[in-house]
């Protein structure tokens, strides 16, 4: 983003999504780790978006997971029968607070996406080496994030001691994709609108 100014502040923790889209002043633009936009039933293959995403990260799709289906997010489909990957099932109340958030209108501010999209995208095109997981894999994000992202140092160094290291790395690279959305750089997966049965348009942001 040329000419662009990113004076990142000292980080706020929240503990739920509500508190986050209720802050005062509201935040212009929010790009969560999670989905938005869902098919409605188990077994109708995967979302285009998470299909992109993947072909776009090589050998870090791994980490593109498939999203719930809206009849597992409302329980009208067990988690059981769903067949939930571990880390899926980890996150699902996660999944089901954003979802019972959003709305159409609401997606003019909120965005889904993906820390490995994001790291793809401040990365020129290139997935990442190593999974945030091992310490190569933390030091190659605080490397890139310190050597693009000026004064992402107050998020990535910041003495919070509730979130650990790898989930700060997530934080700031997605809010350097709500910067780009604000500033309307940022690239929709898929490129083309695909809006689910709630009329929620079902794509992730980098």
């Amino acid at each position: 983003m040329a000419a662009a100014t990113f004076a990142p502040e000292e980080p706020k923790v929240f503990d739920s999504f509500r508190e986050v889209i209720d802050e005062r002043p509201s935040y212009v633009a929010i790009v969560v780790n999670a989905p938005i936009g869902y098919l409605d039933r188990p077994g109708m293959g995967s979302r285009s978006c998470d299909r992109d995403a993947r072909a776009l990260l090589g050998r870090r799709a791994i980490t593109i997971r498939d999203a719930p289906s809206r009849a597992t997010l409302t329980g009208e489909v067990s988690w059981r029968e769903s067949h939930l990957d571990a880390a899926t099932l980890t996150l699902l109340p996660r999944y089901i607070e954003v979802a019972s958030e959003m709305s159409p209108f609401r997606q003019r501010t909120v965005y889904s996406g993906n820390p490995e999209l994001s790291f793809y995208q401040l990365n020129e095109g290139n997935p990442l080496r190593w999974s945030k997981k091992r310490e190569e894999g933390r030091e190659e994000r605080h490397a890139l994030l310190m050597s693009k992202i000026p004064g992402i140092n107050r998020i990535i160094d910041s003495e919070t001691d509730r979130i650990p290291a790898s989930h700060r790395f997530d934080a700031a690279v997605l809010m350097w994709s709500a910067r780009r959305v604000r500033g309307h750089a940022a690239k929709r997966l898929p490129g083309e609108g695909v809006w689910d049965s709630e009329g929620l348009r079902t794509e992730m942001v980098m």
